[in-house]
């Protein structure tokens, strides 16, 4: 026999993976706890993701923050842990209907759930928030036939994504970049510099090798070897590696030994390391956004498994305007990347050191940077996604 609910307590899943999908998740689930205390409402949520989903609230179902990967060989480590937590969320769901289901990003795993949804709890009203970047590359136009067929709403946080799952016929709000509400709590250069012990002659670089384990193998040697180069021809120069996920403390610590680099591991403060520094070597990933927000110039590379590459490109004839988010804003080059054969130490090392030393295109990447910024709308942006789910819930027909 089922507990009679109070009408004014709502169950809400949330589903979303990897570091960037935990710290999205955690941000909304902080706002719709914010805009559902305003209403009167008490919300039970339950999410796979992260530890952070965690402390903001949630009940951790399963944990995703490092199940995640790009490309064919890389994903194959995580099938089996993937089809796992699937069937323990469908099993979830199965047995305790939620009242809403809210899907962020990882779109292999949600569109698995969103299929799941449709079939066997097709009452359930689904919002995708972060929606797969289908309006870039339209890999699977299949994917978004989906998408448009069975969610009740799209939060989109680029305009792009909001004009092209509109045309194809979602209901779509665009809410703007969750980033914008992160970075109000950021403190400035000098606080941020003074906090991690960075002297105003020092040139400080952050390096962001990894979020996801095949990283580690293709993308932290070639960024140490340049972080290497740089650091002999400017003596005055430390490094500082914000730790994504705490599985990868060793791998980096060593790699820190083994190249020679006069370099700092930090933990939990990603946006004092990025307020601080003059340049940032990194992944392709959110955290561009993160860097361009803050206005440090980046140089940004990416590299998966040779065979993945060419299967990507020569079968599948994968090919993208841009793969950073800061480029894929207004579909130009603001920032430079390296891509597959591009990603060298030399050339890594070629963009550094013209973006450390040339005071022009510095500056030119900053006017470019505001630039960006205007397009990822005004402060609130996890607030207005959070009333926009809440809309949602059936509270509204039994206060009506």
């Amino acid at each position: 026999m089922h507990e009679l609910k109070s009408p004014n307590k709502f169950n809400i899943f949330i589903s979303t993976g990897e570091v960037s999908g935990d710290l999205q998740g955690s941000m909304l689930i902080a706002a719709l706890k914010r805009q559902a205390s305003a209403r009167n409402l008490e919300l039970n949520i339950v999410a796979l993701g992260g530890d952070r989903m965690v402390t903001a609230g949630a009940t951790l179902l399963g944990d995703t923050s490092g199940i995640g990967s790009v490309g064919i060989l890389e994903s194959i480590p995580y099938i089996l842990p993937t089809l796992q937590i699937q069937k323990q969320a469908k099993k979830y769901l199965q047995q305790n209907p939620p009242d809403l289901v809210v899907l962020i990003d990882y779109v292999g795993p949600n569109l698995g759930l969103l299929q799941f949804l449709t079939k066997n709890l097709p009452l359930v009203p689904i919002v995708y928030y972060i929606a797969p970047q289908d309006w870039i590359w339209a890999v699977s136009p299949r994917n978004t036939t989906r998408i448009v067929a069975h969610i009740k709403r799209l939060l989109a946080i680029f305009p792009g994504e909001a004009r092209y799952f509109a045309e194809k016929g979602a209901a779509v709000s665009w809410v703007g970049h969750p980033l914008i509400d992160r970075l109000q709590t950021t403190p400035d250069r000098a606080t941020a510099r003074e906090i991690l012990g960075i002297s105003s002659t020092e040139t400080a670089i952050a390096l962001f090798p990894a979020s996801r384990q095949q990283e580690i193998k293709y993308l932290l040697p070639i960024m140490f070897t340049a972080a290497k180069q740089i650091q002999d021809k400017l003596p005055n120069v430390s490094f500082w590696i914000p730790l994504s996920l705490p599985v990868y403390r060793e791998a980096i610590a060593s790699a820190i030994q083994n190249y020679g680099l006069h370099a700092n591991i930090v933990e939990g403060k990603a946006n004092e390391v990025i307020s601080a520094v003059d340049l940032a070597i990194t992944k392709s990933g959110t955290v561009n956004l993160e860097i361009a927000l803050l206005n440090v110039p980046q140089v940004v590379i990416y590299r998966v498994n040779s065979f993945t590459w060419w299967v990507a490109t020569k079968l599948f004839n994968f090919s993208i305007p841009f793969m950073s988010p800061v480029n894929l804003v207004q579909m130009k080059s603001i920032v430079p990347e390296l891509l597959q054969a591009k990603a060298t130490p030399e050339n890594i090392v070629s963009h550094a050191l013209e973006l450390l030393l040339n005071a022009d295109r510095r500056q030119e990447t900053i006017n470019e940077y505001q630039e960006m910024r205007r397009c990822l709308g005004e402060v609130g942006v996890c607030d207005r996604a959070a009333k926009e789910i809440l809309e949602i819930l059936p509270v509204n027909h039994i206060n009506s």
